[in-house]
Parts: C-alpha cells; sequence; structure tokens
C-alpha cells in the first residue's frame, strides 16, 4: 500500500464514530507527517550509529588500526580484508606444520612398533633395517653395501631435516 493510499484510507476512516476510531488506533497508530519523520530519522539515526559502533569494532579488532582514532572506512575494510588473508595463510601454514608433526609421529610411532618387535624376536638388526630403509630413514653406523653413497647422503639429508624441525619446534 502506498502513502497516498494510506492517506485516503485515512480520510475515509475520519467519518466513523469515536468507539470504532478508538478500536482502529488500538491497532494501528495515526502519525502526522512530522512524527513520521522524526521517527524515520531516529531509526536512521540509529541504523547509522550502529554502523559507526560496527567499523569501530572492526577497527579494533584489526592490530594495525588499533592505535589510531581515525581512519576512513575504506582503510579499515582493507586493512580487515588484508589481515584476514594474512589470517587465513598463517593458519594455513600451521596446518601444514600440524599434518607434518602426524605424519613424523606416525613415522616414529611405527619404529617403534617395530623395534619393540624386533626387541620381542631377537631379530634386532635385520628387522630394524629393514624397517628403517622402507621408511627413508637411515640408521647411524648402518651401511647398506649396494648403494653406500647414496644412503649416507640421505642419512645426512633425514638427520638434517629432523634436527631443523626438532630445532624449529622450540622457537
Amino acid at each position: 500500500m502506498s502513502d497516498d493510499d494510506r492517506d485516503i484510507d485515512i480520510e475515509s476512516d475520519e467519518g466513523d464514530d469515536s468507539d470504532s476510531r478508538q478500536r482502529h488506533s488500538n491497532n494501528t497508530q495515526y502519525y502526522s507527517q512530522a512524527e513520521k519523520r522524526a521517527h524515520h530519522n531516529a531509526l536512521e539515526r540509529k541504523r547509522r550509529d550502529h554502523i559507526k559502533d560496527s567499523f569501530s569494532s572492526l577497527r579494533d579488532s584489526v592490530p594495525v588500526l588499533q592505535g589510531e582514532k581515525v581512519a576512513s572506512r575504506a582503510q579499515i575494510l582493507k586493512k580487515a580484508a588484508e589481515y584476514i588473508q594474512f589470517m587465513r595463510r598463517k593458519n594455513s601454514s600451521h596446518q601444514q606444520d600440524i599434518d607434518d608433526l602426524k605424519r613424523q609421529n606416525s613415522l616414529l610411532e611405527s619404529q617403534i612398533r617395530a623395534l619393540e618387535k624386533a626387541k620381542i624376536t631377537g631379530n634386532f638388526a635385520a628387522e630394524t633395517c629393514e624397517v628403517t630403509k622402507s621408511e627413508g630413514v637411515a640408521m647411524p653406523g648402518y651401511n647398506d653395501t649396494e648403494s653406500e653413497s647414496s644412503d649416507s647422503e640421505t642419512s645426512r639429508t633425514v638427520r638434517q631435516s629432523k634436527k631443523l624441525k626438532v630445532g624449529s619446534l622450540h622457537h
């Protein structure tokens, strides 16, 4: 219903008796144009205040903007988007680290199981060498006669990467 239609309805209701008008005003109140405008302005002011508060909250949530009292909305949105992208990359990196650590744990657990099995059966040297060879881990002091140089290089690489991984965990 348009404003013109409402005006027509209001005008047509004016001829009713006071009882029906009283009942009608309980359900819907009739406002003058000034009251409607004031109500609309109050709602709009409330909406703008909410947007302003939301931008202030967003500004305070972005570390780069936390100290600043004045920042344009465009700056706030741009810096917030950059911060979100940064945090997504950081989360992805952390997830990769978690996945790598899970793989390492799994490898170490399988090595533990193999060593425990070898300890029980008494085939320590043969079984542990097979386990470490199949998993790409070289044991210190173990030399394979077929490819001694490549195993020693692999051994050095594996030990170095493990040392780096372990070293990075302490930081």
